[in-house]
């Protein structure tokens, strides 16, 4: 059993950083590389500070973990030094702990017990006993491609090629699926190649993935609009069975702040997207922030890795704005209580390295040049409002400008839902008010046989709600081709996490 005293005798301890000097001139993952014997001892103790509770909100679908983990047991494992069995218990629930261990946000963490008060010395460590029990998998040669041993004979097609898809892949095929996902970008991985930043996530941890996937007999097809290069008659004639897992990709603009159509005020994936296209090989970036004075609008992750991008690309100042007041440090029991996502103010890797950050800020105009290119912003402090109603207004505060240099500016302000295509208006699927597509309690949308998750279902989300609902709707579909299925499904359709409203 978990050592009940764990917390008593050690604090919470997160992964170090490489300097700041050293990682800004590269796109390596920002963290420290530590000698195996050195990052298993120091693992083997955060996950030591694991009580197992009684109930572990860790783990729960509405509050922590939708994939269900099963954390404590892994924790206990992983303390006792037992990484082979951690790594068939993490594999049990997670298609790819490597990317939720980099990328995601951790709300299990966020629900853990200890983190109901400060004086527990912090949560668990989950996220990072997470990542190493997924890299120390593949170091050692634990993971291995699981091939079914039957076959349905059945065909499913998967259009996109996320974390949603590729988890709905893997479940698929390894039922005893034919499985082909279907990708239109040139490389496979969705927003995990083109959107997340190489220094958040190397692709070679995505390539090694991948070539499980094929492994078990997973088929990839690149370059490839379903609806446009392969028509929907074409779809239903070839698959059984059809998975949209095609993302909510439509970026939100501003469309009202006068200067928005100046040259050199972008979308946050307008900037992303090349970027890391140049870090494949492709060739410089046409939108490089190299020696330009960069604002980013919008204080999420999307701006967060704009900002690391455009810190890397050589800008000469980057600055991030929020609308927002500055959050507090730590949880505020009367607006977001255990064991709720907490209001805080989240400091990501890129904002130790440079430029600064604005709050309760927002821009009144976008000055060009004589060309039409943006070169400042005019800036005013604000309040965010609701009426009776709940709709959001930005009040300004004072009549005081402050006028900030501005060569290019990213728009981060979140996403409008999935993209108009011809695939949905020839599947006669209509979007809803939010901009996702809809489901019945099976997964399966509108169109008979045609499934949908991830954010095309949910609008852009976490990615360990990507695989939890790729997860899910493996299930629905094997049920729908067989009449029956053994597969896993963490959530369901309507699944919310908790929060106060």
């Amino acid at each position: 059993m978990a050592d009940p005293h764990g917390f008593l005798k050690n604090d919470r301890a997160d992964a170090k950083k490489r300097p700041t000097t050293e990682r800004v001139e590269d796109w390596r993952e920002v963290y420290l590389d530590l000698e195996p014997e050195v990052r298993e001892k120091q693992v083997r103790t955060q996950a030591g500070r694991c009580m197992d509770c009684g109930i572990p909100f860790c783990h729960s679908g509405s509050a922590g973990c939708p994939l269900g983990n099963l954390i404590p047991e892994w924790n206990d494992l992983v303390r006792r030094g037992d990484w082979e069995l951690a790594s068939d218990r993490l594999h049990a629930t997670n298609n790819f702990p490597e990317f939720t261990g980099r990328l995601c946000p951790a709300p299990c963490e966020a629900a853990c017990v200890l983190a109901i008060t400060p004086d527990a010395g912090g949560a668990v460590a989950i996220k990072r006993v997470e990542q190493a029990i997924a890299d120390v998998s593949w170091e050692q040669g634990l993971v291995h491609a699981s091939q079914s041993t039957v076959s349905s004979g059945k065909k499913v097609a998967v259009v996109g090629s996320g974390p949603a898809g590729l988890a709905a892949a893997q479940q698929l095929t390894r039922a005893g699926h034919h499985v082909t996902v279907f990708e239109r970008d040139d490389r496979l991985g969705g927003l995990l190649r083109y959107g997340i930043p190489e220094f958040k996530m190397e692709k070679k941890v995505l390539d090694r993935r991948l070539a499980q996937l094929r492994k078990e007999g997973t088929k990839f097809v690149t370059g490839v609009e379903v609806g446009v290069d392969l028509t929907v008659d074409q779809l239903r004639a070839k698959f059984d069975a059809v998975v949209l897992a095609v993302g909510a990709l439509r970026g939100r603009d501003d469309t009202t702040t006068p200067g928005r159509e100046l040259a050199g005020v972008h979308l946050a994936m307008d900037h992303l997207v090349p970027a890391n296209r140049a870090v494949e090989g492709d060739g410089p970036s046409p939108l490089s922030a190299e020696g330009k004075h960069v604002v980013i609008i919008g204080g999420g992750d999307t701006g967060a890795d704009c900002y690391g991008t455009a810190v890397r690309e050589g800008a000469a100042s980057v600055l991030q704005l929020d609308q927002y007041p500055m959050p507090p440090s730590q949880r505020d029991d009367s607006r977001s209580p255990w064991p709720v996502w907490p209001w805080i103010l989240r400091t990501y890797a890129a904002h130790e390295e440079a430029g600064e950050r604005k709050f309760a800020v927002a821009v009144e105009r976008f000055i060009g040049d004589d060309d039409g290119h943006v070169r400042q912003i005019a800036l005013r402090k604000v309040r965010v409002e609701k009426d009776a109603e709940g709709r959001r207004a930005v009040v300004p505060m004072s009549e005081e400008v402050e006028v900030l240099p501005a060569d290019m500016v990213l728009l981060a302000i979140g996403f409008e839902g999935v993209e108009h295509m011809r695939l949905l208006d020839d599947l006669d699927i209509t979007l809803t008010r939010r901009g996702t597509i809809s489901c019945g309690s099976d997964w399966e949308t509108t169109a008979p046989g045609v499934f949908v998750c991830g954010d095309a279902h949910r609008g852009a989300s976490l990615v360990v709600w990507a695989i939890a609902e790729g997860r899910s709707v493996a299930n629905a579909v094997d049920r729908f081709l067989t009449g029956s299925s053994d597969l896993p499904s963490p959530v369901v359709p309507n699944l919310i996490p908790l929060a106060v409203v």
